[in-house]
């Protein structure tokens, strides 16, 4: 178990690290053995980390060589073996034996159809410099848990709820049909919350966000959808 966190400012706003900071100290409890975090102009990741694979060289945030594309992840890819054997074939370099390092070069092989060359349960944060653009990826039965925040120029997410509300200004608001959910089915369906502002990523799904807007794209036909 591990906590990722971050915030991207589409319009270019400076994001201040002692915010990254406060966010990635509410997870804690999820990783405790590490902390470590990437910021540049308009971006800010802040990762938890409970060390199991590659405890000596496994740190996260992880970039590739020329850091364009950066990653912080939470879980287990159980096919990183398989994978990176196929991306060494191709002429991929790989420093570490983290399975975090594979989403890295999946992505700079693949673009964003390497989410769905992904088995285990993940909850992925992607930064694409070159695009300007983060991508959060979840797992086909959304066994990590992933919340994200959104308006036109900003993006908030986080493993959990009180990352996402480390990281906002403001308070955010009860969502009453959410409760209404909690009370009927003792859970609350994606993509809500409990707070109206909140998002629960969906499982099995890649959501990308850029300055030109939001879009939902399903794993397992790589089907765009639309975003309400």
């Amino acid at each position: 178990m591990c906590g990722i966190c971050g915030i991207v400012e589409f319009d270019g706003k400076i994001v201040q690290p002692r915010t990254v900071h406060r966010m990635a100290d509410t997870l804690w409890h999820r990783g405790p053995d590490d902390a470590g975090y990437h910021l540049e102009a308009g971006v800010g990741l802040g990762h938890r980390r409970l060390s199991i694979i590659d405890v000596k060289s496994g740190q996260q945030p992880l970039a590739n060589e020329d850091q364009r594309i950066w990653v912080i992840f939470n879980g287990e890819i159980s096919n990183h073996v398989e994978s990176r054997s196929g991306l060494e074939s191709k002429g991929h370099i790989f420093r570490t034996n983290s399975d975090t390092k594979v989403i890295v070069h999946l992505y700079e092989q693949m673009g964003e159809d390497c989410f769905a060359q992904l088995h285990g349960m993940f909850a992925v944060a992607l930064w694409d410099g070159q695009r300007r653009q983060l991508v959060l990826a979840h797992d086909r039965i959304g066994k990590k848990p992933l919340f994200y925040h959104c308006d036109r120029s900003r993006l908030i997410f986080g493993s959990e709820l009180k990352a996402v509300a480390a990281g906002n200004d403001s308070v955010f608001n009860l969502d009453p049909t959410a409760l209404s959910d909690y009370c009927t089915f003792l859970y609350i369906p994606a993509p809500k919350s409990i707070y109206q502002e909140i998002r629960k990523a969906p499982a099995a799904y890649y959501v990308v966000f850029s300055e030109h807007g939001v879009r939902q794209v399903r794993l397992h036909n790589c089907n765009v959808e639309s975003v309400t």
